[in-house]
């Protein structure tokens, strides 16, 4: 297990830019999680740093990353190519790249994910696909699981009973 130096945990955790994402690593280095799905995974800085924090703590690490990577369109942020990503992060985890939109994504592989401990949503998704993406979020983490949705520039944490309320409600407004 690869262990993280004071001085770099630091800077992680105090240091790093931008300021908002230093909760992920705090976190990270606090909860050692093993299995992290992340939704838009933008340049890869954020990821990578979340990889490095979270081997520091755990044998190995499971990592699902969902991106549109080349399918972006012109009014999306900007972001890697499916091969670049695969390129900087296959020897930092056990890596699984998803292409596709956050839901239907989730929607086609959500039964072989498995449970995770970590979900960090991205606010560079697309916000039409994200509220699907409650029913699936569901299924893939339990309660003791930590989901981080960022708005903004600020990160915050959905409880269990919010993931299941807006679960709720995307099956009721896709009943009709």
């Amino acid at each position: 297990m690869p262990r993280l130096g004071m001085l770099r945990s630091l800077w992680l955790t105090r240091l790093s830019k931008p300021a908002a994402e230093r909760i992920l690593y705090r976190h990270v280095l606090a909860s050692r999680p093993g299995r992290i799905l992340e939704l838009g995974l933008g340049m890869l800085a954020r990821t990578e740093r979340l990889l490095e924090a979270a081997a520091a703590g755990v044998a190995e690490v499971a990592y699902v990353g969902i991106d549109r990577f080349e399918s972006r369109t012109l009014q999306d942020p900007p972001g890697v190519s499916l091969k670049e990503a695969h390129r900087r992060l296959h020897d930092r985890a056990k890596v699984q790249l998803v292409p596709g939109n956050v839901d239907s994504a989730l929607a086609r592989t959500c039964n072989h994910l498995g449970v995770f401990d970590l979900v960090v949503i991205s606010a560079d998704n697309d916000q039409r696909h994200l509220p699907r993406c409650w029913f699936f979020l569901q299924r893939v983490t339990r309660p003791q699981s930590t989901v981080f949705v960022e708005s903004g520039t600020a990160w915050t944490t959905v409880s269990r009973e919010k993931i299941d309320d807006l679960a709720s409600r995307s099956v009721l407004q896709r009943a009709g």
